[in-house]
């Protein structure tokens, strides 16, 4: 297959263009697992990994963004006020994959099982694309997001990076896998807690199509005792009423559920003990 090494991003979306059929890669650890399986065939790869616009990231004008190219071990060593992102990059795989793999990957590959979606979505985070054509667009994540591996981009648009309005107050991100390490999560959680708005976030991983919100026991928890056992029992049991998962090789749907509830019940009462 042909391999195209742009050394800008203005390059790079040139190449989108004249190159249509061409998959981008940047750490390639999604990617290459399927063509090494002989599952996909690329006609031509993209390899985005010198594109230096892609391998920063900033606070601007009250926003955070984060390039695509960013790594889990790049984020987990430089972004150290945002905890829940921290925790999540540190559950990826190996140290070798997060040496590798990117933010940019986790959001194009759209796994619901992705470990960065959940913290991204409880920050309220944009998806910033970009086109030859068009320019720069933001898209909400929930809007990006459209089902299973796919996603609202353009065939002529990559993922430029995530931006997202830092939020005041405890956040923590939690997942189950099949074993303790290099797992893919049967489910995981994020809780943020928003001190200014006095609300919860809490977003749900691996069981559902996309990332979930989990609005009821969000507003259930906002104005109550986290320290009290029913509180912390009914917000983990109305989070699992709000997951939709599915049976598969990793786990049953009641099992995911069971997870949620636990997983919820737990970062609500870690957070009440982060607030005493």
């Amino acid at each position: 297959m042909d391999a195209l090494v742009p050394r800008s991003l203005e390059e790079a979306l040139e190449f989108r263009v004249e190159h249509p059929v061409a998959t981008p890669v940047a750490g390639g650890t999604d990617l290459m697992v399927d063509v090494n399986a002989r599952r996909i065939r690329p006609k031509a790869l993209i390899d985005l990994s010198r594109v230096e616009e892609l391998q920063s990231w900033r606070r601007d004008d009250g926003l955070v963004f984060v390039g695509a190219g960013m790594t889990f071990a790049r984020i987990a060593r430089e972004l150290t006020a945002f905890r829940p992102l921290v925790e999540a990059a540190l559950s990826v795989a190996s140290p070798q994959i997060r040496n590798r793999a990117t933010i940019g990957g986790n959001l194009a590959t759209a796994s619901p099982a992705g470990d960065s979606i959940p913290v991204l979505a409880v920050y309220g985070a944009d998806v910033v694309a970009a086109s030859a054509g068009t320019g720069t667009r933001r898209i909400p994540l929930g809007e990006f997001l459209v089902g299973p591996k796919h996603t609202s981009l353009a065939p002529d648009e990559l993922i430029v990076g995530v931006e997202w309005e830092p939020v005041k107050g405890h956040g923590s991100f939690a997942k189950v896998g099949r074993r303790n390490a290099m797992a893919i999560a049967v489910a995981s959680v994020c809780l943020q807690v928003d001190e200014e708005r006095h609300a919860i976030r809490l977003a749900l991983g691996s069981v559902g199509p996309t990332v979930l919100r989990a609005a009821r026991a969000e507003e259930f928890a906002q104005e109550l005792d986290w320290s009290d056992p029913a509180t912390l029992a009914e917000f983990g049991r109305l989070a699992a009423a709000e997951a939709r998962p599915i049976d598969d090789q990793r786990g049953s749907a009641a099992y995911r559920r069971h997870v949620v509830k636990v997983l919820a019940r737990r970062v609500l009462a870690q957070a009440e003990e982060e607030r005493c």
